[in-house]
C-alpha cells in the first residue's frame, strides 16, 4: 500500500483542551496527541476504555460525518452540535475529502431506522432496506454498496461479521487501498482485521500511542495462544471447578 490518500495528521490545539472534562482526563490525552496517518488503512487497537472509540468519533465529528453513524448529509440526532474532543482536534490533509462514512456498530440500528424514514431507494445499501437483511448482512451490504472514495472511520465492524464474513471485509478494504480512492480509520479487536497487508497499527496501552506490528498486538497473540491448546487456558480459568470436582 502506499500513502495515505487524505487525511495525513491529527493533533490537539491546546487552548481549547478542557483539562478536567471527559474525554480530556483519558490517560492517551493527558500529554497531548499527534498521530500522523502514512497508509491508506490505520487500524487503532487496544482494550476498552483506552480512548480509541472517543478519538474516532471525534474526529467523526470534526470531520463533519454523523455521530451516530453515517456522512455529512445524515445529522438526525439532537445535540450532536456538542463534542468538546472534535472541537480540540486540529487535522491536516493531504487531499480533503468531504466523502466518506463513520460506522459504529453500536448505533447502527438507529442509523438503519433513520434510513427507513429518509431514503426513498435503497440502491446504496444492497437494495434492500438493512432491516430486512441480517446484522450481518446489512453490516457487509454496507461496505459492499456504499464504499467508494472518501474517508471511512468505523468503530469495531466486525462486531456484526462472521470470520467469512471479516475476510469478505477485508477484501473491500484491500481493494479500495490499493486504487488510492479510499482511507480507513478502524478501531478494531479483530485479530483477523489486523492482518490486512500493509495496514499500520497504532496501539493504545497505558496512556501512549504506538506503532506495533500485528503479530505483536495483545489480541493477536491471546487469540493465536488460545486456539493453539484451549486447555492449558480451561485448566486456568475453571481452576474453581476443578478444585470443587476433587
Amino acid at each position: 500500500m502506499i500513502g495515505s490518500p487524505f487525511l495525513s495528521r491529527v493533533s490537539l490545539r491546546e487552548d481549547r483542551i478542557q483539562p478536567d472534562v471527559h474525554p480530556f482526563t483519558l490517560p492517551v490525552l493527558e500529554n497531548g496527541l499527534t498521530l500522523d496517518f502514512t497508509t491508506p488503512v490505520t487500524f487503532f487497537v487496544g482494550e476498552n476504555g483506552s480512548g480509541k472509540s472517543s478519538l474516532l468519533e471525534a474526529l467523526a465529528w470534526a470531520t463533519g460525518f454523523g455521530l451516530h453513524g453515517g456522512n455529512r448529509d445524515h445529522q438526525y440526532v439532537d445535540g450532536e452540535e456538542g463534542h468538546a474532543l472534535g472541537r480540540a482536534l486540529a487535522l491536516s490533509w493531504r487531499q480533503r475529502s468531504t466523502d466518506g462514512f463513520f460506522l459504529r456498530a453500536e448505533t447502527f440500528h438507529q442509523f438503519s431506522s433513520y434510513l427507513e424514514e429518509s431514503e426513498s431507494t435503497f440502491a446504496r445499501y444492497g437494495g434492500r432496506s438493512l432491516h430486512a437483511q441480517s446484522h450481518g448482512e446489512a453490516f457487509l451490504s454496507l461496505f459492499e454498496h456504499r464504499f467508494e472514495d472518501g474517508l471511512y472511520l468505523l468503530d469495531e465492524p466486525e462486531a456484526a461479521l462472521s470470520p467469512q464474513r471479516q475476510l469478505a471485509f477485508m477484501q473491500i478494504m484491500h481493494g479500495l487501498a490499493q486504487q488510492r480512492v479510499a482511507q480507513f480509520i478502524v478501531a478494531t479487536h479483530s485479530p483477523l482485521l489486523l492482518c490486512l497487508p500493509g495496514a499500520r497499527v497504532l496501539e493504545f496501552e497505558n496512556g501512549v500511542i504506538s506503532e506495533v506490528a500485528y503479530r505483536d498486538t495483545e489480541h493477536f497473540r491471546l487469540t493465536r495462544d488460545f486456539l493453539n491448546d484451549p486447555e492449558r487456558y480451561f485448566r486456568y480459568l475453571f481452576a474453581d471447578d476443578e478444585d470443587g470436582d476433587a
